[in-house]
């Protein structure tokens, strides 16, 4: 049945910029993904996006410890988060960066709106501060020996331990974890959001079931202990924006990080002519939905949807947590292989594999969620092996050498069809209540009943008896009807398999409500496998490898340089194959022009002569080099990277450079002979 058309916006929370995507990750971005391409085969206007998180302390600490500027950190794990979620395929719409103009513009008005409104304070304060460092510490940068059960090491706002919860002043033996001193304390006026404002307008808001059943009790708590005043601000040096009107003070993190939701979409209007109003204005008829892990409940069902009240825009429609993710019954460990990366993974399993085994685990409660690795094997094989792929391989072979690769004129059961498409009302309202389980469930059901039918009438066996084969068509075409109807039902948990249904099948892209109609009198391709077992032997190799990724970061942590040379500040990455190394098409190039960028401290806007086309580069090398020294030089750059589109406009490429950085860079130059477009091996 078609409903009727929905305006949706959907986002998975932000993954911080300052470490890779790991199966714990994906939980939450497969879940949201698999509804957003289930309202978008429904048929409603749906997008989907996000953006890493890019801003606070770590980062810019991690970035100081690489020698690298924390924007130089915060693009290369932009490259390397977009490339592992599209390993997966999640399909955003749009993936941005909190690191953008459209975030400062967003968050500016924010601030300034609940500021005007009188829901913003100041207060002086006493931090803990690092006499070395020459900073304030958050909580998480200072260590020391747990108040309530002893344990050592522990963080400035939790025990490991015990799970109590405590200030930092209240650690014995406090260190700072940046430098290893001893903190002291120190004023500093800081701003507060007066989150007491809106307990009204909160309470009512989660009534109205915008959070669930479990969400809400938990806040009720919190409700009940009284809603504190929230410090949005935080002391130089902190990478992130700068509050318009207190210089030297920057947004908290978690102030503009959920107002990345609303930048992404900013960003994505802008270049799609989407009406960005419509879909955040106050009185807006459109849905916003966000996924979220069950950690950080408290930023988006109180903090984030009193901002937006405050400055008059819309509240969420939905903020929906899941749990977190055990591997064989226990909490992801590095050392027993099972903390592992996205990549790792993908060096291994195909990713449809994991997508599967989510959904068929994941509900619309806040329940953790166990990959075990035995019964992840069995149930893919089972299942998407053993009887959705099974479907089509035991009737096509048939249809291709005995009836010309078409199919029959009318279905051998017309019932058995008409009682798969009813079961899609079901499904699907099983979909949009985010009870992925008990939808697999059900199409599993379904598919049993396939292979009981093709069972039951045994083609094999019809195909050699004499005078049958009107019999046989019409069996073996019943059967890839049903096998249609089942990958349109699982298309939003398999697109890829779903995507190479279609080219077998040799249809369209699948709506919900395409199957309805059978496929008659079509012509199919030649059946080729969709799905391969899962091969045990490649469970064991990706949980070595996730060992050696372990240690291969102690050693990168723990190992002390022997010299200030450059290997031992900047040691060599990890091993890559000869074929990762052949992707990368390096260009000898002739910069034709250098000009400074307006506004940029940093760039320089490069024009690249390839011998026969030329390239748009910006470099963050202007420290170093006055435009006109580089005009007429040789160097080399990336040829092949995916342009980046930046404030100034789009980067097509990378010049290659060595160097820490500041009047240290140093850019690479070819030997004499070399000419503009060879290519460098």
């Amino acid at each position: 049945m078609t409903s009727p058309k929905r305006k949706i916006l959907i986002t998975s929370a932000q993954p911080y910029a300052n470490g890779s995507i790991h199966l714990g990750h994906l939980v939450e971005y497969i879940q949201t993904d698999i509804w957003s391409r289930f309202k978008k085969m429904r048929g409603h206007e749906c997008y989907y996006v996000c953006a890493d998180d890019a801003h606070g302390t770590p980062i810019m600490l991690r970035a100081r410890a690489e020698g690298i500027d924390a924007e130089e950190l915060i693009a290369k794990v932009w490259t390397e988060h977009t490339e592992d979620f599209a390993g997966f395929s999640v399909g955003f719409d749009n993936y941005h960066s909190t690191h953008s103009e459209e975030n400062r513009v967003c968050a500016n008005t924010i601030y300034e709106r609940n500021r005007d409104a009188g829901h913003i304070i100041r207060r002086t304060i006493s931090q803990a501060y690092d006499p070395e460092a020459e900073m304030f510490l958050p909580d998480r940068f200072i260590k020391g020996t747990c108040p309530k059960c002893g344990a050592e090491d522990q963080y400035g706002d939790s025990c490991e331990v015990c799970s109590a919860t405590y200030a930092p002043t209240d650690l014995k033996n406090p260190v700072s974890a940046v430098s290893g001193a001893t903190p002291v304390k120190k004023d500093s006026e800081h701003l507060f959001f007066k989150l007491g404002d809106f307990e009204k307008v909160l309470r009512d808001w989660h009534k109205a079931g915008h959070v669930q059943a479990e969400v809400a009790n938990k806040l009720n708590e919190w409700f009940e202990a009284g809603l504190n005043d929230w410090d949005i601000s935080r002391d130089a040096p902190y990478f992130g924006f700068e509050i318009p009107d207190a210089e030297g003070k920057y947004f908290y993190v978690w102030l503009d990080a959920p107002i990345g939701y609303m930048a992404s979409f900013r960003n994505f209007c802008d270049r799609t002519g989407v009406d960005f109003d419509s879909y955040w204005k106050a009185d807006s008829d459109a849905e916003l939905h966000h996924f979220i892990g069950k950690d950080i409940i408290y930023f988006h069902a109180l903090f984030w949807p009193a901002t937006l009240h405050g400055a008059g825009f819309r509240m969420p429609t939905g903020v929906y947590a899941h749990g977190f993710l055990t591997v064989d019954g226990a909490k992801m460990s590095k050392s027993r292989g099972t903390f592992i990366k996205a990549r790792t993974y993908l060096k291994h399993l195909n990713p449809e594999y994991l997508r599967y085994y989510f959904a068929a685990k994941l509900s619309s409660r806040v329940d953790d969620i166990d990959l075990n690795l035995e019964d992840f094997a069995a149930r893919v094989n089972a299942d998407l092996v053993g009887k959705v792929v099974n479907i089509a391989s035991r009737c096509a072979g048939f249809i291709n050498k005995r009836f010309d690769g078409r199919l029959s004129a009318g279905l051998d059961q017309p019932e058995l069809f008409e009682t798969f498409v009813k079961a899609g009302d079901e499904i699907a309202d099983l979909y949009e209540k985010r009870e992925f389980g008990r939808a697999i469930r059900e199409i599993m059901a379904l598919a049993d009943l396939a292979n009981q039918y093709i069972d039951e009438k045994a083609p094999w066996v019809v195909a050699k008896q004499e005078g049958q084969d009107e019999q046989l068509h019409a069996i073996c075409s019943m059967g890839i009807n049903l096998f249609r109807v089942l990958m349109g039902y699982l298309k939003p948990v398999l697109p890829v398999m779903a995507k190479q249904a279609e080219a077998f099948l040799k249809i369209e892209p699948m709506s919900w409500d395409s199957q309805a109609e059978p496929l008659l009198n079509h012509p199919i391709n030649k059946f080729k496998p969709l799905m391969t077992r899962v091969d045990r032997a490649k469970i064991s190799a990706m949980i070595e490898d996730s060992k050696e990724d372990l240690e291969a970061e102690a050693r990168a942590t723990s190992a002390k340089p022997a010299t200030d040379s450059p290997l031992a500040r900047d040691p060599i990455a990890e091993t890559i194959e000869f074929a990762d190394f052949a992707k990368v098409d390096l260009r000898v190039v002739r910069i034709e022009k250098a000009e400074h960028v307006e506004g940029a401290d940093k760039l320089l806007r490069l024009t690249l002569d390839l011998g026969g086309e030329t390239r748009n580069v910006f470099a963050g090398i202007k420290s170093a080099y006055r435009p006109e020294d580089l005009e007429g030089r040789m160097t080399v750059m990336v040829a092949n990277l995916a342009p980046r589109k930046m404030k100034f406009g789009v980067s097509e490429g990378m010049v290659l450079a060595a160097g820490p950085g500041g009047e240290d860079i140093f850019v690479l130059n070819p030997d004499e002979g070399a000419q503009p477009g060879m290519r460098v091996k």
